[in-house]
């Protein structure tokens, strides 16, 4: 971009903004419409490869506070003239220049000298400390325009499967996300549907700006007996009635192979939990309990000894009604 552009282009209007728009709302709306004409997203449009382009050396300008004073400064003084002279010799924008430094105009004195010397590019060139015409091919001054600013990589989305061990003890995956090979690790205590950020694993940023974060989906594989709930972890043990009524001693599963013995007390119902501290997932943080729900299991197929046991029990309680408080609380 030259000196030139400068005096062309209306950086706010390529942005959409006002001149009075405060920095916040410039990178807002940048950051808008490089998503939408990103060529990544435009892919053999050679129009949206030019907006990109044009929004990019806009907000390169704008984005810089002391570009933007001297863009500003130099529009303010005739916005939309060109460098070299007005017709018959006068009020453009070289007059402007020269008489600023202190010269007439481009064809006597000083102003000349500045022409001959390589024009308003090297006049603009040494005013914002540059270094003349082969400077002002890479911005005012070689250090503040850039025509390709840094673009941050986009976030990408994927999923992974991991078995019920990894999610429980953590793990490390390596999968080819659009082409390429990308090792994650995955923390002890993950879940089903869980998603973790891993970030710099995105797309690759251009023109040195920052990769995209990788967005990643668990889906965890289901364990036989045993089901995760946030360091916890449950498992649902089956209990006789006998076992539930009078009370008992019972072996409880955890996950690795061993077995627990738990109390169970007289009188416990179907669908209470037991907690056992300290057997559920180890973190680097925590350690989870294992909790248990009782299931009391009705037989299916009785001996004749065995229900005639049932139907003595039942005419020992038949005073007792299991659903009064049910009933009762449901006429209110």
């Amino acid at each position: 971009m030259t000196g030139q552009d400068w005096l062309e282009k209306d950086f706010y209007a390529t942005l959409g903004v006002s001149k009075d728009a405060s920095e916040q709302d410039i990178k807002k709306t940048y950051r808008k419409l490089a998503r939408k004409y990103h060529p990544d997203q435009n892919q053999g449009d050679p129009k949206a490869e030019a907006k990109f382009k044009e929004i990019g050396e806009a907000y390169a300008v704008l984005s810089d506070k002391e570009q933007r004073q001297q863009y500003d400064a130099i529009h303010s003084m005739g916005a939309g003239g060109r460098f070299t002279g007005g017709a018959g010799g006068a009020g453009g924008f070289e007059d402007l220049f020269g008489n600023m430094f202190g010269g007439g105009s481009p064809r006597s004195g000083r102003g000349s000298t500045y022409a001959n010397q390589g024009g308003f590019e090297d006049i603009l060139g040494g005013l914002f400390g540059g270094a003349g015409a082969g400077g002002a091919r890479s911005g005012f001054g070689g250090t503040g325009f850039r025509s390709n600013p840094p673009q941050p990589g986009e976030d990408i989305s994927a999923a992974t499967t991991i078995s019920f061990r990894a999610a429980v003890e953590g793990t490390e995956v390596t999968m080819t996300v659009e082409g390429r090979k990308v090792t994650a690790r995955i923390p002890a205590g993950v879940h089903d549907g869980q998603k973790i950020r891993l970030p710099g694993k995105g797309r690759p940023g251009s023109n040195g700006g920052a990769a995209g974060n990788l967005l990643l989906t668990l889906r965890v594989e289901p364990h036989p007996v045993f089901t995760l709930d946030g360091v916890n972890m449950r498992v649902t043990l089956p209990v006789t009635f006998d076992e539930a009524a009078l009370g008992s001693q019972i072996e409880v599963p955890v996950y690795g192979g061993d077995t627990v013995k738990v109390k169970i007390a007289p009188g416990t119902p179907s669908g209470k939990v037991l907690r056992i501290k300290g057997r559920g997932v180890k973190t680097s943080k925590v350690t989870g309990d294992l909790l248990v729900t009782v299931n009391v299991v009705v037989p299916q197929n009785l001996t004749k000894e065995a229900k005639e046991a049932v139907e003595a029990f039942a005419a020992a309680t038949a005073g007792t009604d299991v659903r009064a408080e049910v009933l009762t609380s449901a006429k209110e």
